[in-house]
C-alpha cells in the first residue's frame, strides 16, 4: 500500500494522461470482442469528436489543479474536513475518502445538472452520443467540466483529503467512466452482481437512454450505491431496447458535429419530446 501512495504523491502529468489514453485503447479493443451493440458508424471519426473534448477536460483540469491542490494543502495543514476529524486505519481513509469524493464531485453535480436547466444545457452534449462507447466517457462541454472541476475542489474541500488521495481518486474516476461507458457486454449476472457495488456498464447505459424517466436514473460513476440510497436507480432487463441519444436533439447534424455541440449551451432550451423515436444507428 505504501508504494501506491508513493506512486499517487508523485505522479507526473505525463503518467496521468497515459493512463486516460491507456484506458481508452484498452477498453476501446474489448469493444472489438463483445459489444453490446453493433453500430453503424464510423469509429476513429467518432473518437476524434470525443477526444476533442477529453482535450479540453484534461485542460480545465488543469487550470483547476491549483485550487484544488491549495485546498488539500490548507485542509491537512490546520486539520480540517471530515477525514481529518478522527484519525482512521489507512484502508478506512482510502474507502471514506473515495466515497465522499464519488458522491461529491461526480454523483451530486451530475444529479444538478439534470435538475437545473441552464446546467443541463451544457451536459446533454454528452447524452447526445447516440454511438455510447468508451470515448464517451470525456465527451463534456468545457463548461460542464468547470463544473465538475468545481465540486471537485468543494469535495476536496469537505473532506480534507490529501493530494494522493485526489490523483487516486481521478484515476479510479476516469478508468471507472471509460469502464462503464464501454460497448462491452457482459453476462447478465456478472453485470447485476457488479452493480451492487460499483457501476457496472449495464448499470450506467440505461442513464444513456434518448428519454425520461431512464434518462434522469443511475448517476453514479464509482459507486452504485448513491442511486440506490436516493432512489434514482433504474434497472432494464433488455438492454437491447435501449435507444442511446437524447429526444431533444435526435438529428446528427447537430449531435455529431463538433460546432454544432460547441453552441448548444448557448441556444434555447428544448424540453424533452418524449419517447418518439427510434435510433436508425443501432441494430441489436
Amino acid at each position: 500500500m505504501e508504494h501506491v501512495i508513493n506512486f499517487f504523491e508523485h505522479i507526473e502529468s505525463w503518467q496521468r494522461s497515459l493512463m486516460v489514453a491507456g484506458g481508452i485503447l484498452f477498453f476501446w479493443i474489448i469493444e472489438s470482442f463483445i459489444p453490446l451493440f453493433s453500430f453503424r458508424y464510423r469509429k476513429i471519426q467518432h473518437a476524434g469528436l470525443n477526444i476533442f473534448f477529453t482535450i479540453t477536460t484534461v485542460i480545465v483540469n488543469i487550470a483547476f489543479a491549483y485550487f484544488i491542490v491549495r485546498a488539500s494543502v490548507y485542509t491537512n495543514e490546520h486539520h480540517l474536513g471530515l477525514l481529518n476529524i478522527v484519525k482512521l486505519p489507512l484502508w478506512l481513509y482510502i474507502l471514506f475518502g473515495l466515497m465522499i469524493m464519488d458522491f461529491v464531485s461526480s454523483w451530486l453535480i451530475h444529479w444538478i445538472q439534470h435538475q437545473v436547466k441552464w446546467m443541463w444545457k451544457f451536459h446533454l452534449i454528452h447524452h447526445c452520443d447516440t454511438w455510447v462507447d468508451t470515448t464517451t466517457a470525456n465527451r463534456h462541454h468545457p463548461g460542464e467540466s468547470i463544473f465538475r472541476a468545481v465540486f471537485t475542489f468543494l469535495a476536496v474541500a469537505i473532506s480534507g483529503a490529501t493530494i494522493w488521495l485526489i490523483f487516486m481518486y481521478q484515476a479510479l474516476s476516469v478508468l471507472f467512466s471509460q469502464f462503464n461507458h464501454a460497448n462491452i457486454s457482459f453476462p447478465g449476472w456478472l453485470d447485476k452482481t457488479l452493480s451492487w457495488v460499483i457501476v457496472s456498464p449495464d448499470m450506467h447505459k440505461v442513464h444513456h437512454h434518448h428519454a425520461q424517466p431512464l434518462t434522469d436514473t443511475n448517476y453514479g460513476n464509482i459507486f452504485s450505491w448513491w442511486d440506490r440510497i436516493f432512489g434514482t436507480y433504474a434497472d432494464v432487463k433488455d438492454m437491447t431496447s435501449l435507444h442511446y441519444g437524447i429526444d431533444t436533439h435526435p438529428l446528427e447534424k447537430e449531435n455529431n458535429s463538433l460546432s454544432k455541440l460547441l453552441k448548444i449551451p448557448f441556444e434555447k432550451y428544448r424540453p424533452p419530446a418524449g419517447d418518439k423515436f427510434s435510433n436508425p444507428n443501432i441494430k441489436a
